[in-house]
């Protein structure tokens, strides 16, 4: 009786890459490595992908599909990337990420876009995915880009995703998964293991922060498994688009 008491104080433990933490410590040292990469976080995507996940967003956002006037929020978006595509379509986006940092860059540069959005289109606000300061039902679509393999409780995250979108609201999602492709594989472990955490030391002077990314990869559900979380969450017609055989998937539902 004792062994079973004590086992059942035990503190909730999540993955920090291949260390278990507290939620706490995951989301204080999240919030760290975002800190630290922000001002080369754009710098370090070009050279990390090639450039491609430019072409991979630019998908992303073609399968969202915003319209002109749609309420859209993108979820750890701090820098903008998606925010500044789905604009330019005429949708009003609400950029929201937990970490300030990010966040001052995305402004910066919308600032340095030379205001070219509508007024009142694009707005820079700091929320924690988990527990959003939105009222149910208020946007027409959710989107989150290489940002939800770093929530801490996916599971909440999605819950709120679903709870904040009107009835026929629409939640995608764009994130690192696992490669399939025979070969592909095998090389891109070597790639990620081997010279990403390199490429960080020399280019964003941290290395220790683009290895958690590798592994935080390594440690998010595969595609199916993700796939039946978001069902879970209440999101209906659910599908999963592979791209480069899995080594980023398109993950996708609607609010009935």
């Amino acid at each position: 009786m004792a062994m079973n008491d004590k086992a059942s104080s035990s503190p909730e433990t999540v993955s920090f890459g291949y260390e278990d933490v507290t939620p706490e410590e995951k989301t204080r040292r999240v919030g760290a490595v975002f800190t630290s990469v922000a001002q080369k976080y754009d710098v370090m995507n070009d050279a990390m992908s090639a450039g491609m996940h430019r072409l991979w967003k630019d998908r992303f956002v073609k399968r969202v599909k915003p319209q002109p006037g749609e309420q859209v929020l993108d979820m750890a978006g701090g820098t903008g990337d998606i925010a500044f595509r789905m604009v330019a379509r005429g949708a009003h986006v609400t950029v929201a990420d937990i970490n300030q940092e990010m966040l001052d860059v995305g402004a910066e540069r919308a600032v340095e876009r030379g205001g070219s959005e509508d007024e009142g289109s694009l707005v820079f606000t700091r929320q924690n995915a988990e527990e959003v300061d939105f009222a149910s039902n208020s946007f027409d679509a959710y989107t989150i880009a290489f940002g939800i393999r770093n929530v801490t409780h996916i599971d909440r995250a999605l819950a709120e995703a679903h709870r904040v979108l009107r009835p026929g609201g629409r939640f995608f999602c764009l994130e690192f998964s696992t490669v399939e492709w025979s070969g592909l594989k095998e090389a891109y472990d070597i790639y990620s293991d081997q010279l990403l955490p390199r490429m960080g030391q020399v280019i964003a002077g941290d290395a220790d922060s683009y290895r958690y990314l590798v592994e935080s990869i390594r440690k998010f559900p595969r595609m199916a498994e993700f796939e039946r979380m978001i069902a879970e969450a209440g999101f209906v017609n659910t599908k999963v688009e592979p791209i480069m055989g899995g080594l980023v998937a398109i993950h996708s539902g609607w609010k009935v």
